[in-house]
């Protein structure tokens, strides 16, 4: 069920998400200091790709520099990225084929909002893994 969840998310709207993501990362690396905030946007990026099979953890070894890049991305962008996954996320709820994927851009949100210190997993391993 992943799978088609997956590739009808791909077909629809992980691709341009996709896209969007990784353009913003390309021009977030153009700067040393932009650099890990577009690696993190690649990594969402590819989140956003095929989000149904896993998740986001965070990570207890991030240090202090995880915790003001954060601050750093929540005010110049991840507010407006959490916004727009939660209204896309809101309209395809109300359709009931669309809950899956309303709920998926539900699950970007997190990352999209504070993305340093945060690991993407998938949802089948087992906790004492991670």
């Amino acid at each position: 069920m992943k799978t088609i969840l997956n590739v009808i998310w791909l077909v629809l709207s992980g691709f341009w998400l996709f896209l969007g993501y990784v353009a913003a990362g390309l021009l977030l690396c153009i700067t040393i200091i932009g650099i890990p905030f577009g690696i993190a946007a690649f990594r969402i990026g590819v989140y956003a790709l095929w989000p149904f099979g896993y998740t986001t953890v965070e990570r207890r070894d991030a240090g202090a520099p995880s915790c003001v890049g954060n601050v750093l991305w929540l005010v110049l962008a991840g507010w407006w990225l959490a916004l727009t996954h939660i209204v896309t996320g809101i309209a395809l709820c109300i359709t009931i084929i669309g809950i899956p994927f309303g709920i998926a851009n539900f699950k970007l949100i997190p990352v999209s909002l504070l993305p340093l210190g945060r690991e993407i997993v998938r949802t089948d391993e087992p906790f004492a893994a991670r």
